[in-house]
């Protein structure tokens, strides 16, 4: 197990925020912060194999929580698109680009809250499930979620604009990456990202993974369908200017 305090410093605060942003507060964006803390003191593969385990459990979580609440429509289009996007990203893990990769979706998200906030995008009327959109969303949110753990942008992309009850939202999302985390866990042990050090590390840090899920809940709980939106959007467009600064810095 890892036993540098500094390490615990970081992995704290970080698992916390993953917990409040996988019980649906902002959409599941805010969750992206959390890979780029670790990094500060590990390295992004070993911060995204610490974490995998821990998204699972707060993935259970949420399918009991939230149970009966996924859209089917949005499922049976996001989840074959996310499979392929997985795929690819697993095969072509050794040759992309992190930094461009984070640069183009934290340009994406900045352009879609732009467009929403300057009433560009008929944000008062709500859109319908699309297989075409769907498809390309999916499949990128999959794709990103393995190669830059940056999946929540493209989901919440595509889904936001239907305005869906908060807790229809959510539940969608947490039987979405339930999907692709549960999948992700055999190209990371094919590529060696799990073993003994970062498995016990992660199970030192499960007992945070309940307290940052309810503080989260809790939160979800108390804002109504238009400040979930606002919120929504507004990770949105923080996770896509901490894209951007990243892919800057590369």
């Amino acid at each position: 197990m890892i036993q540098d305090p500094l390490f615990y410093a970081a992995a704290i605060p970080a698992v916390l925020i993953v917990g409040i942003s996988k019980s649906g507060m902002g959409g599941g964006s805010l969750g992206i912060l959390s890979i780029p803390i670790l990094s500060l003191v590990t390295s992004p593969a070993v911060g995204a194999a610490i974490m995998l385990p821990l998204l699972i459990a707060m993935d259970i979580m949420g399918l009991i929580t939230f149970r009966g609440k996924g859209d089917m429509r949005n499922l049976r289009i996001l989840i074959p698109a996310a499979l392929i996007g997985i795929s690819v990203g697993a095969l072509t893990f050794r040759f992309t680009s992190d930094a461009m990769l984070r640069g183009l979706i934290g340009a994406l998200s900045i352009a879609f809250v732009v467009q929403r906030a300057m009433g560009l995008g008929s944000a008062a009327v709500p859109t319908q499930p699309s297989i075409a959109k769907g498809s390309v969303w999916g499949a990128l949110s999959g794709f990103t979620s393995f190669i830059a753990n940056a999946g929540g942008p493209p989901f919440v992309i595509y889904l936001a604009p239907q305005q869906l009850d908060k807790l229809m939202f959510v539940g969608t999302s947490v039987i979405f990456f339930s999907v692709i985390n549960a999948v992700k866990v055999v190209p990371f042990v094919a590529l060696g990202l799990f073993d003994a050090r970062n498995l016990t590390t992660s199970l030192a840090l499960l007992p945070l993974a309940p307290v940052g899920y309810w503080l989260g809940l809790k939160m979800l709980m108390k804002v109504n369908q238009a400040r979930f939106y606002q919120i929504t959007v507004a990770a949105l467009f923080v996770a896509g200017c901490k894209l951007l600064w990243d892919a800057a810095g590369a």
